[in-house]
């Protein structure tokens, strides 16, 4: 694997009751890229996404064969670490899930999961981790509030800031702006677009604006396999499938 590609999958399949879900993925993610993993809904993406940090082990009944390597490093094999490997990655899911405590305890026990017990060095990372999800001017003089009183659109952020605090490598993002108003979305789109500087983001989304607006390399994705992949340029002006072709023109 090159130094560019920071996931390398291979052949990765997962079965429900026998039932396919995933077939046969391929796939290499580039580092400090976004990635955005498109299609209809029911078609693998999310199932992509949770295998990615082994949240497949939740579920007994998956069947997950084949190779996903992180740095290198294969996430299947027996003696890996699943804490290390969750760790790695920040996860954002549809609809955010702050912890039952105040915004500043949701940042710092991120922080504390690392080990890291300097209350000043907390405090300072709770800001940097606020201020790069444009939060902490707007919750600065109400820390110690209840995170569960913010927006639904200031609680998503806050997540990604929790997430943020785990010091990851890879953000996950599983439709992450599909219970969000326009404006809250367009804000986690943005921190998206700077965050790639420090971070490598995979995006699950069905929307077609969002993918073109943020995607570095898109790939498509239909009952469980991989149609097409490219830069949303290439998907969106030259779609070499008719399956692309009609998921376009049908417009999601």
């Amino acid at each position: 694997m090159t130094d560019s590609n920071i996931v390398q999958i291979r052949d990765v399949n997962v079965l429900a009751g026998g039932a396919p879900i995933l077939k046969h993925i391929d796939l290499d993610i580039a580092r400090n890229k976004i990635t955005v993993l498109l299609g209809p809904s029911g078609c693998g993406k999310t199932t992509l996404l949770k295998c990615l940090n082994r949240l497949t082990d939740l579920h007994p009944q998956l069947e997950v064969s084949g190779t996903i390597k992180i740095d290198n490093e294969d996430i299947f094999h027996p003696d890996r670490d699943i804490t290390e490997i969750r760790q790695k990655m920040g996860l954002l899911s549809q609809k955010p899930y702050p912890l039952p405590m105040s915004i500043y305890k949701n940042i710092a026990y991120g922080l504390k999961i690392q080990g890291i017990k300097d209350k000043l060095l907390i405090q300072r990372k709770v800001e940097q981790h606020l201020r790069e999800v444009g939060l902490w001017e707007e919750v600065k003089d109400r820390l110690h509030s209840p995170a569960g009183k913010l927006s639904i659109g200031q609680q998503q952020r806050l997540c990604l800031a929790r997430g943020l605090a785990v010091g990851p490598e890879i953000i996950l993002a599983d439709e992450p702006t599909s219970a969000l108003d326009p404006i809250s979305s367009r804000k986690i789109e943005e921190k998206f677009l700077e965050l790639r500087n420090d971070y490598t983001l995979i995006v699950v989304t069905h929307i077609l604006r969002q993918a073109r607006r943020l995607a570095d390399h898109i790939v498509f994705m239909y009952f469980g396999e991989i149609i097409e992949s490219g830069t949303p340029d290439r998907l969106f002006g030259d779609p070499k499938s008719d399956i692309l072709k009609e998921y376009l023109l049908s417009g999601h």
